[in-house]
């Protein structure tokens, strides 16, 4: 359980401002999230050694791509023969 202290300092680590009159809310919340990992301990893996894993890998394989025309028809703006995007701050 967690209490209000507790849901600060992590809303700091997350640099996530909670307002202090929202926080006995978020701190409910928080235990009612909490509770639910605890139903989840509780229930066991049954089936676990019923399960295989393995990796579906299909072979890589080139196939033709649009044409840059077409590409660059579909782009809000273009540049110099490449697509141009928003500048990201």
């Amino acid at each position: 359980m967690v209490d209000e202290s507790d849901v600060r300092r992590i809303a700091e680590l997350a640099d996530v401002g909670i307002p202090a009159d929202e926080l006995p809310t978020f701190t409910a919340q928080f235990n009612r999230i909490l509770e639910y990992f605890d139903i989840l301990d509780t229930l066991g893996d049954a089936r676990a050694g019923e399960r295989r894993l393995h990796t579906v890998l299909r072979e890589d394989e080139p196939c033709p791509s649009l044409p840059r025309e077409a590409v660059l028809g579909n782009a809000a703006e273009n540049e110099d023969g490449f697509v141009k995007a928003p500048r990201v701050m």
